[in-house]
């Protein structure tokens, strides 16, 4: 059963403690009869008397009373003076009586026990007394009883090797700690460095006779009991060093002060140690950024699709493997500046100024310029492939009709400077001449072509095609070419027509063959090249158009097969006439160099090309229907995903303004809103596929959504962004309650407030809704248009204090505006209003009360030694002190003196520390 005093702390666990009483071991008996014995005999000579016998001389009452009557103060009531039993029963009943009526609450003891001589009881009565008049009311860092005088013994034995209090019995076994406690208070009394760990009874004896001479603490114990018991009696162990507290309680004025200035400075190096981690975390992104962002601004072309490929494939794993990191760091970064700040504000200190260069905002700006440089990178990479996709296209295409222009006029030249005609007759010149009208119609058929191929160099110059100097040389020489063979045709047309009014023999056969093959065959040429020749498409609807030409195209080739049986129908006339009148035949048609073999061939080859063109159509065109497979299944996941990014986000916005239970309850609730979000994470990782694949097969746009996979990352990282935040913004909610002493009553009437004139849910109030606002708090707002910005001005603010109880002068209205609007804006807002009304109600440190402190360690001295930092603080805030203060420079100083003023003051940003 416990026992509690009148404040409902517990001292003591009596019921326990006296079944165990009952077995008491004899060595513990006989440890606790002398040192009960010396302590109630401390108190009795004070009044004059003293025990000798602890069960015999208590048994009357008579000296239990007195006894209780010097320790407490109070008079008891008059004893009974008679010898009888039942005269000493009730003077026992009166003493165990006064103990109830201090809140013991008594268990097992009797009067006829004590009475009777019950050892047992007897020692546990004076334990109970003990424990209430002497323990109970230590108290050492909201520790009271026995776990407030352990701690005071760890605290004050925490500077001693070789000491390491932990209990009340093994921990004292080797007499250090009691010298440690001694040598603590009165070093003067010990010399601590001669004393030996191995070497328990001169440390013990020491330590009890130096207590009995010069501190008035009897000697309770025997060195020889301790030594030679496995583990010494806790109750007497305790007695004793509880009379060492009270010996020393005026020590604890300055273990206050100490205890004071810790905690301010754990504090300042706790902000330290955040201000540091602060800087190099944003020297790392900041230096990040500085580097990539040259990286992604390179604009340096290659010359291939596939260095363009790899580019892109780096930028992806950019996007994919390093971008993410970063995002997280700098989300993470901003959650410890705004944790930074509060914990600074709730400390009274001056808020934290990064080194120039290193805040929020410029980080926010590089962050964005290297979003714009890499938006720019990925539209100039998309940019170049297409480029090099239409360069490549249009330099094979060049090849493929230079070849076939090249392969036309091969053999041109010679023939147009042969001189046959010197030796024809009449019927060759004429054949001559007409040959020359049919090759000057084959003449102007290629000027198109001609024409053709300039006009791809050009273009290939234009997009700055890296092989451009072979593309222009080659083309110079087919230009070059052309007008050899323009001149070379009119100077040989001039000869003919000089010479075709003595040869007037012409075949009308051959020339109508040559008039009609010629054209045949250049369509024919025509039909092939275009048969060959490559195409690009991103739709579907461009394969559809290719494929209906190609079908118009094949619809014409019966007209065409006509046209070929008529055109081998002259020949064949002329075979007959040849055959029928017996004409000697001096080689092939002299109109034309085609022959009949030659236009099978290619009509053959056109038959041939055209199913190849059929299989290249079906096989784009399936290409196609693929690429529109993808685009629908990247549109169908971001047609779900898109919607249900903005869904949170605004989910989350109601949250934040919603009231739902207390802080916490809210906190707790974001955070597993937070896991649900990263548990989304896989389906954007899904998307990303989906993406790859798309840019893979270089698709470049998508009708069947608006979303971009640019927009789902931005909105994604938007969405951890804003959850990370909100459960920022809610902890820093709680430390500023918490430590600003705002009830969770006055927060939820302050939000209920905002909630109620937020009729739109945005999260935000305009100037109507907030002066509405501010009027339901108690405000009179005047209808001043200049009113309508969600601020109190300088004169709202002070009319606000005065109606709250504030007797406002000018001076004292000129501070607290100088604390609410440090920028001078001549406005005030709400949260600079809350944590001015905080920091006026707030128990907080102060630079004077840290002064006070240290004036108190420095024994009302106006400097300080390091001798004295160092025995009263713990070793790394002593040295922490002594590091940074100031020597002192005053009248009274003496070598080695440190300022603690200029010191305590500079902890507030008072002064430069």
């Amino acid at each position: 059963m416990d026992n509690y005093d009148e404040d409902g702390n517990i001292y003591m666990q009596q019921e326990d403690d006296w079944d165990r009483d009952l077995l008491l071991d004899p060595a513990w008996e006989k440890q606790q009869r002398k040192t009960f014995t010396a302590w109630c005999n401390s108190h009795l000579r004070k009044a004059g008397t003293q025990i000798d016998n602890i069960e015999e001389d208590f048994r009357d009452g008579l000296k239990l009373m007195l006894l209780l009557e010097v320790i407490s103060g109070e008079r008891l009531a008059k004893p009974e003076r008679g010898k009888m039993r039942v005269h000493k029963i009730s003077n026992v009943n009166k003493a165990l009586d006064f103990i109830a009526g201090k809140g013991v609450k008594l268990v097992s003891i009797g009067a006829e026990e004590i009475v009777d001589g019950n050892a047992k009881m007897t020692l546990g009565m004076i334990w109970t007394i003990i424990l209430r008049f002497a323990i109970q009311d230590i108290s050492v860092e909201e520790t009271s009883a026995k776990e407030g005088l352990l701690l005071w013994c760890q605290r004050k034995t925490a500077p001693y090797k070789n000491v390491n209090i932990q209990n009340f019995h093994i921990s004292w076994k080797d007499g250090l700690g009691f010298c440690a406690l001694i040598h603590r208070h009165r070093p003067e009394l010990i010399d601590y460095g001669k004393l030996r760990k191995d070497d328990p009874m001169t440390n013990l004896n020491t330590a009890f006779d130096v207590a009995e001479k010069y501190l008035d603490i009897p000697k309770m114990l025997d060195a020889e009991d301790i030594v030679g018991t496995a583990r010494p009696d806790e109750k007497a162990i305790m007695t004793y060093v509880s009379s060492f507290y009270h010996a020393f309680s005026g020590a604890q004025k300055a273990e206050t002060a100490a205890n004071r200035i810790c905690k301010v400075l754990a504090v300042n190096q706790e902000n330290e140690q955040l201000m540091e981690d602060y800087e190099k975390l944003a020297s790392d992104l900041l230096e990040w950024i500085r580097r990539t962002i040259p990286w992604l601004e390179n604009r340096a072309p290659e010359n291939t699709m596939q260095a363009m490929q790899q580019k892109l494939e780096d930028f992806r794993d950019y996007r994919r493997l390093h971008k993410p990191p970063k995002v997280q760091e700098k989300c993470q970064l901003e959650i410890n500046f705004n944790t930074l700040q509060t914990k600074l504000r709730l400390s009274n200190r001056p808020a934290f100024m990064p080194s120039e260069g290193k805040m929020v905002s410029d980080i926010s700006n590089a962050w964005g310029s290297l979003e714009g440089a890499e938006k720019g990178y990925e539209e100039w990479l998309l940019n170049e492939i297409r480029r090099l996709e239409r360069l490549d296209h249009l330099a094979e295409k060049f090849r493929q009709k230079a070849a076939i222009h090249e392969a036309w006029t091969e053999g041109k030249e010679e023939m147009l400077q042969e001189r046959d005609y010197e030796t024809a007759s009449l019927s060759e010149i004429k054949a001559l001449l007409k040959k020359h009208e049919a090759f000057e119609s084959d003449l102007a058929a290629h000027q198109d072509r001609v024409e053709q191929i300039a006009a791809i160099a050009q273009e290939l110059n234009e997009l700055d095609y890296y092989d451009s100097p072979s593309v222009n040389a080659r083309c110079q020489r087919i230009c070059d070419q052309w007008d050899a063979l323009g001149a070379m045709t009119q100077k040989r047309s001039e000869a003919l027509q000089r010479t075709e009014k003595l040869l007037e023999t012409i075949d009308q056969l051959y020339l109508e063959f040559a008039k009609r093959a010629a054209p045949f065959n250049n369509w024919m040429e025509g039909a092939m090249e275009d048969l060959q020749d490559t195409f690009i498409v991103h739709t579907i609807e461009e394969i559809q158009g290719l494929s209906t030409a190609h079908e118009q195209f094949k619809a014409t080739l019966p007209e065409a097969d006509k046209e070929r049986q008529a055109i081998l129908g002259i020949h064949n006339e002329i075979t007959k006439i040849v055959q029928t009148y017996h004409v000697n035949m001096a080689g092939t048609n002299p109109y034309t160099t085609i022959n009949p073999q030659e236009i099978n061939a290619k009509w053959d080859k056109v038959r041939q090309l055209v199913p190849q063109r059929d299989q290249a159509l079906i096989e784009e065109h399936a290409r196609q229907q693929n690429n529109e497979r993808l685009r629908k299944q990247f549109a169908n996941q971001a047609n779900v995903i898109g919607p249900w990014i903005q869904t949170k986000m605004e989910e989350i916005g109601r949250i934040s303004i919603e009231m739902h239970g207390t802080l916490e309850d809210q906190l707790t609730h974001l955070r597993q809103y937070e896991k649900s979000i990263v548990n989304y994470k896989p389906k954007i990782d899904q998307l990303e596929g989906d993406h790859q694949l798309i840019q893979e097969a270089l698709i470049f746009d998508n009708k069947h959504t608006n979303y971009t996979m640019e927009h789902i990352r931005v909105g994604w990282e938007q969405l951890l962004t804003t959850i990370a935040r909100t459960i920022n913004e809610i902890e820093n909610q709680i430390l500023t309650r918490d430590a600003k002493g705002i009830s969770q009553e006055q927060m939820n009437e302050f939000r209920a407030s905002f909630n109620h004139f937020d009729r739109d849910h945005s999260g935000t109030l305009g100037a109507e809704e907030f002066k509405a606002c501010l009027i339901s708090l108690g405000f009179d707002i005047a209808n001043d248009s200049q009113k309508r910005t969600g601020l109190m001005d300088a004169e709202d603010f002070k009319a606000c204090l005065i109606s709250m109880g504030y007797n406002l002068g000018e001076a004292e209205f000129s501070r607290i505006m100088s604390i609410v609007d440090p920028n001078r804006l001549g406005v005030i807002t709400f949260q600079a209003f809350i944590d001015f009304m905080s920091r006026e109600t707030a128990d907080t440190d102060t630079a004077d009360q840290v002064m006070a402190s240290f004036k108190v360690l420095a024994g009302d001295k106006n400097y300080i030694l390091a001798d004295e930092l160092r025995r009263e603080l713990p070793p790394d805030q002593a040295e922490y002190c002594i590091a940074r203060m100031a020597p002192y420079s005053g009248p009274d100083a003496v070598p080695g003196a440190l300022d603690y003023m200029s010191f305590s003051t500079a902890l507030y940003g008072e002064s430069d520390l």
